[in-house]
């Protein structure tokens, strides 16, 4: 059995982490880890969860955490794994870390979108992007996974085969992306109170949400091409769900059936990635509690441009779920293991 560790227990990453690890037949949630409620059972805080037989939440103490754990998943907010992680990784320690502190290659892109101190270079250099469909081998070997942000997730998986393809133009992708409200975590703020979201939709960091030089350096990589993106999140009156529509500019000639079997090629042997029949438009209802993404593909031949739809659940496929996946990965598992669940619906 797998020995788990949590950090951030009560955050929704965290208790999503629970749901979904609770479930699965090779793994044993031995700790669980909270600052703000030492000492608390976690079924006080989520009674939904009084049937499963959890440990008591704790304080943090690294040599411990690596000791009594094969694994520690960390459901933090930036600025915290960056402290944890090189004390567990030295005790031994593996971790997959569901914050933005080991995502970005570049300390001073770190610094200059997320406002905070980075990482030792050392470590950053040590963490393997876990974008699993992409980076599966690297994953296999990783002590330390970056696992990637919930809008990076359905816009990478949806743009990285016609990227790698060259058949659109680096610097023209226009994302355009909508998330429901748990995409924000479970702190208390006026953007996110009821009444301002409710019958409400807007933008938001407009030109400087962090996902970007994330998005940015992962299509750069996986291309060899410098790419700079358009990306513009929105936040809409929904718990669940994001739906990326992505606008390319084509540099060539292609047909419908081309870009359809690029991306069924692509994808064939990916189980958590459904490419749609042409004419098809995903929602998030249809990928609802689940570890899919669901893709989607459109031709424009008026404007010469190719239409992206891709949809996740970011509780899932976007934070705790694709977390699960990377460590099925890291320790020789199917990767489906834990995760074979049927969205929700309605």
């Amino acid at each position: 059995m797998i020995r788990v560790g949590i950090v951030g227990a009560t955050g929704y990453s965290g208790v999503e982490l629970i749901r979904l690890l609770s479930g699965h037949p090779q793994v044993r949630i031995e700790r669980l880890y909270s600052s703000s409620a030492e000492g608390t059972e976690l079924a006080s805080v989520f009674p939904h969860l009084e049937q499963i037989a959890l440990p008591t939440l704790m304080s943090i103490d690294p040599a411990a955490m690596a000791q009594e754990t094969d694994v520690v998943f960390l459901a933090a907010p930036a600025g915290v794994s960056k402290e944890l992680t090189p004390q567990l990784l030295a005790a031994g320690g593996r971790v997959i870390d569901l914050s933005g502190d080991f995502r970005l290659l570049s300390g001073e892109l770190y610094r200059a979108w997320y406002g905070k101190e980075p990482a030792a270079d050392e470590h950053l250099a040590q963490a393997v992007y876990g974008l699993n469909e992409w980076n599966q081998e690297q994953v296999k070997r990783a002590r330390l996974v970056a696992n990637p942000g919930c809008y990076p997730t359905a816009a990478l998986l949806g743009l990285l085969p016609l990227a790698k393809s060259g058949w659109v133009a680096p610097n023209s992708w226009i994302i355009d992306a909508k998330s429901g409200v748990s995409g924000a975590g479970r702190g208390v703020a006026l953007g996110v109170h009821y009444s301002e979201v409710n019958e409400n939709v807007s933008a938001y960091k407009v030109g400087r949400h962090q996902h970007t030089p994330e998005i940015e350096q992962e299509l750069s990589r996986q291309t060899g091409i410098e790419t700079i993106i358009q990306f513009t999140p929105h936040l809409i009156p929904m718990t669940r769900g994001i739906l990326v529509t992505a606008y390319g500019q084509l540099t060539k000639p292609v047909d419908m059936s081309e870009l359809q079997h690029l991306y069924e090629s692509t994808y064939a042997d990916k189980p958590f990635v459904r490419v749609r029949q042409p004419g098809s438009h995903p929602r998030t209802k249809e990928v609802y509690g689940s570890n899919y993404c669901d893709i989607a593909l459109h031709l424009d031949e008026r404007t010469g441009r190719v239409i992206v739809l891709s949809v996740i659940d970011n509780v899932v496929k976007g934070a705790a779920g694709q977390a699960v996946q990377n460590m099925n990965t890291m320790f020789g598992l199917e990767e489906t293991a834990g995760l074979s669940l049927t969205p929700v619906y309605p």
